[in-house]
């Protein structure tokens, strides 16, 4: 009420203030009622009520974005600055940590855990990889001993590869101790004690912690034995804290290859140095069924309408596609044409050195030579590794382990596709220190490739800048809710103090390439 009349007080105040000259206009006017002077007041606090209603209600939000702004905006001095091609400014800022917290309990033992787990991690490597990792997980949320994963050998590979040859098990056992314990196989005596077989389920797709204790730990604590089947991506995204930061252990530094394949890997990447300072990693998948799935055309004909149409037939469920709305859609993967294009977009000049990881490539040779064109400087693994890679070939597994071990240790990794390996090796380029990781905007990017006769290079080229902002591998990228935990691994990364980093950095900018 105070507020009220100090107000009306003014108000009449600057009505009777305007001098001997104004005084016959004053007497002349009405009064303002007090009923006008404190409507007009409610009316302003309303409006005020409400804005700051909603400011408090997205607070969180708001202060999350000027926060991160802030941070970026102090490193920069100014916004948009150009992009580093070869690596994130910002990449000593932030580091992975992975550490268990304080009150993260050891690791219940083998003979008071509530029973044993078995896995069977489906598909590729490093979709085995995803389901290795939640399993860990899985079996200790449920307080239960791990056996082993045990490998799909009937996916579309036809891999027969087991665990331990691709993955080095004593340490990922030993590594893992705290954690989880973990055993090679159920004891041959608890086996034969058992009155029936062990009892198998499927669980859905991105399952919550709540869903395990409730429909498989009952069945564990009755049967003692549970398998697991078609496990990959089971575990929901969003889980507790310490639980993602376990997730993290597994994935970047339990999960380490077998001695044979972890040397050759790092023989090509050596190899690569020798040639060139610093080089790309390109991650093709441009495979037949991968391209008949996505339902897209790539350019071929009735002669590719045909072969991919055969090959769409294995899928009875699949709906059918427009090929031209999935690509506007951004959901056709980049030939390697378009991939070349893109990298020559951004900057990278034709004599940077590429070493590209891929199966079998659609169209071959012809499909390849675009690519070759633009970076004669065109590498592979069966080109860097002739007699040394026989033992490898007939293991699908093995060879795409060599492929990211390269790939990893690369300057710059880039990938057409937004498959299990692109997103793995994402995540850990992420944790291992924001390496430049190029993931392509599909959706934008088609349409500049479909105008590019339309365009001088130097528009292309800048457009091509301008699409690409927010898909290089910024730390800025990385934010609770995006995309899957394996991509975007935000409760393993932290941030250094400002203060605490160097600023100096005239050491390690190699070039001037910008974005």
């Amino acid at each position: 009420m105070g507020v009220a009349k100090a107000s009306a007080a003014a108000l009449l105040q600057h009505q009777n203030g305007g001098g001997s000259n104004n005084k016959l206009a004053a007497q002349q006017r009405k009064p303002i009622s007090w009923t006008v002077v404190c409507g007009f007041l409610l009316f302003c606090l309303g409006l005020i009520s409400l804005f700051t209603g909603h400011v408090a209600s997205d607070l969180e939000w708001y202060s999350q974005r000027l926060v991160k702004r802030s941070f970026f905006s102090k490193l920069e001095g100014i916004s948009r600055v150009p992009i580093d091609i070869w690596k994130s400014e910002y990449s000593s800022y932030f580091y992975g940590c992975s550490q268990r917290g304080r009150n993260f309990a050891p690791a219940v033992p083998q003979r008071l855990s509530n029973g044993y787990l078995l896995i069977g991690a489906s598909g590729g490597l490093n979709q085995q990889r995803t389901g290795i990792t939640d399993a860990v997980v899985v079996a200790r949320i449920l307080n239960a001993t791990l056996v082993v994963p045990e490998l799909d050998h009937h996916s579309y590979w036809k891999d027969d590869s087991d665990f331990v040859n691709i993955f080095d098990v004593d340490w990922f056992i030993s590594y893992l101790a705290k954690d989880v314990t973990i055993v090679k196989r159920v004891p041959d005596k608890f086996m034969r004690s058992m009155e029936k077989p062990p009892y198998t389920m499927r669980v859905p797709r991105k399952s919550a912690p709540e869903y395990y204790l409730d429909q498989v730990l009952p069945i564990l604590l009755r049967r003692h034995v549970v398998q697991l089947t078609k496990f990959d991506y089971r575990l929901a995204n969003d889980i507790d804290e310490e639980l993602q930061r376990l997730r993290c252990r597994v994935n970047y530094h339990a999960l380490r290859f077998t001695k044979p394949i972890e040397k050759l890997g790092q023989k090509l990447v050596m190899r690569m140095r020798q040639m060139a300072n610093r080089f790309i990693a390109v991650h093709l998948r441009f495979e037949p069924d991968m391209l008949a799935f996505s339902g897209c055309y790539f350019g071929g004909g009735d002669k590719e309408r045909h072969e991919l149409g055969e090959i769409r037939k294995r899928w009875e469920t699949l709906p059918d596609l427009s090929a031209d709305e999935e690509r506007k859609r951004g959901k056709c993967p980049l030939t390697p044409h378009e991939v070349g294009l893109m990298l020559r977009g951004l900057g990278f000049a034709n004599d940077t050195y590429l070493y590209v990881a891929s199966g079998e490539i659609y169209g071959g040779d012809d499909t390849l030579r675009p690519l070759r064109e633009l970076f004669p400087n065109f590498y592979t693994k069966e080109i860097l590794a002739n007699e040394e890679l026989k033992s490898f070939l007939p293991y699908s597994s093995r060879l795409a382990a060599i492929d990211y071990i390269v790939c990893d240790e690369s300057d710059v990794f880039v990938t057409n596709n937004n498959g299990n390996m692109a997103k793995i090796l994402a995540g850990r380029r992420r944790y291992m220190g924001h390496k430049r990781t190029i993931k392509p905007n599909a959706k934008k990017l088609s349409a500049l490739f479909m105008a590019r006769d339309k365009m001088d290079w130097d528009t292309f080229s800048r457009k091509v800048k301008i699409s690409q902002r927010g898909f290089m591998g910024e730390p800025d990228e990385m934010r609770p809710g995006r995309g899957e935990f394996h991509e975007y691994p935000y409760s393993c990364i932290c941030q250094k103090p400002i203060s605490d980093v160097q600023t100096s950095r005239s050491g390690e900018q190699l070039g001037g390439n910008h974005v």
